[in-house]
């Protein structure tokens, strides 16, 4: 078995030394904030957004003013789109039961799914307003009942987007903010004086914001390392050049850094590919950015098996997987890591981003080897508890406790068992000694 490159991005050694800006860069503007508060916010703002306002924070009225400049048709795709999207978190959150077991006579175990208390929800509007980025942070986080959440876009032309905004309310955010990039998230974890600062962090953006959620990891809580947007095209001959294509560079317009990537066994479909891409990018609206993202980080892999496909397909572990093969469900059965998987021609990742109702935030640089994309069980901590209801039982497995207390050194904690031992079974263990 072989591979064969037939293009391929930047170096590795590049990448790295592009990450090490972008994490010096993020460290000095999150110090910023944590000093300088909310005057640290507005000299950012005004940098990186060209934005000056008394308050970051929309008021009622704002927010009001905001969806009533949306038109009727987006309103409506809008609530489509969220209708969808509600649908399947809720029927995921359906999936996730509290439980209480009886394990032996009198003893009971059991957890609960509590939501988390605070999340913000960071919505990129860099270069492209992604209204779709608050249903699947905000409402997913309202379908899992947090009760505070805040979310937080980038201004779009000096003014807060109207769809976005309006989007952010319908899903269910508490508290809105005009703030972008890594001083939004900054602001939504640290705190500063008129911000309250959250529990957990959620949403995409760029290699800044993901490294800020990187460095605040710990301080709070992230869904996951969701950094710039990138695509894998899985395919045999039973597709054409035309449609790998498009989904290699409807992805790639995202930034300047989206990797995307074909692999297949077919030697003809990888080079009319590339002959596709180049015709398309004469004419993509968008080829200003999908052209260097393909340039710098595209890459087209022959492979001389379905097999090795699949091998290198889990070994690179990409966000999105598009596969169109004869064997769509066999590539189902079999990916381990990835980050939400598009089979057949008829399915694409654009759906899924914007529409379908799975959610579009997902993991990025091999993430998926860890961890699955944003969903309602991200906003639920899983807590158990314990109880003894009969004196047996709390004498019963005190003694065993006792035992493998003393097995590891720790008396006292022999001894919390032992209490229970001589309180409810009457036998008389002194401090100190296992009970027998």
């Amino acid at each position: 078995m072989a591979i064969h490159h037939l293009k391929a991005g930047k170096p590795d050694a590049e990448r790295t030394q592009d990450d090490a800006r972008v994490r010096a860069t993020v460290e000095t503007i999150l110090k910023d904030i944590e000093t300088g508060g909310d005057a640290a916010i507005r000299d950012l703002a005004r940098k990186f957004d060209g934005y000056v306002a008394s308050s970051f924070r929309l008021s009622p009225s704002e927010i009001e003013a905001a969806v009533q400049k949306v038109s009727a048709r987006d309103m409506e795709d809008i609530r489509f789109a969220q209708t969808q999207i509600r649908r399947f978190a809720e029927a995921q959150r359906a999936s996730m039961t509290d439980i209480e077991v009886e394990t032996l006579p009198g003893v009971i175990l059991g957890h609960r799914n509590i939501p988390v208390e605070s999340v913000g929800c960071y919505v990129p509007g860099g270069k492209f307003p992604m209204v779709a980025s608050a249903h699947m942070s905000v409402l997913t986080a309202s379908v899992a009942g947090v009760p505070r959440i805040v979310a937080s876009a980038p201004p779009v032309k000096g003014e807060p987007h109207p769809a976005i905004v309006a989007a952010m309310h319908m899903g269910g955010a508490h508290e809105i903010l005009v703030l972008g990039g890594v001083q939004a998230v900054g602001a939504m974890a640290i705190g500063t004086e008129t911000i309250k600062p959250v529990d957990m962090l959620v949403g995409p953006g760029n290699a800044f914001v993901a490294e800020a959620k990187r460095q605040l990891y710990g301080r709070v809580g992230i869904d996951l390392f969701a950094g710039p947007t990138e695509t894998m095209v899985i395919a045999d001959d039973t597709v054409d050049a035309e449609i790998c294509a498009t989904d290699l560079l409807g992805q790639a317009e995202h930034g300047y850094n989206s990797p995307a990537c074909l692999i297949t066994t077919s030697r003809s479909l990888a080079e009319a590919t590339l002959a596709e891409i180049d015709r398309l990018l004469q004419i993509l609206p968008t080829s200003e950015i999908a052209a260097v993202s393909w340039r710098d980080y595209g890459e087209v892999i022959l492979c001389d098996s379905h097999e090795e496909m699949l091998r290198v397909a889990n070994d690179m572990a990409y966000e999105h997987v598009q596969v169109m093969t004869d064997r769509d469900d066999w590539f189902l059965e079999h990916m381990r890591s990835y980050g939400a998987l598009f089979l057949g021609p008829r399915t694409n990742v654009a759906n899924g981003d914007k529409v379908i109702g799975t959610n579009h935030t997902l993991p990025t640089k091999k993430a998926g080897r860890y961890t699955g994309g944003l969903w309602v069980g991200k906003f639920l901590k899983t807590h158990s508890y314990q109880k003894i209801t009969t004196d047996a039982a709390a004498a019963m497995v005190g003694a065993y406790g006792s035992r493998l207390c003393m097995l590891e050194g720790f008396v006292g904690h022999a001894e919390q068992c032992n209490i229970r031992v001589r309180r409810y079974g009457g036998r008389n263990v002194p401090y100190g000694v296992a009970a027998e």
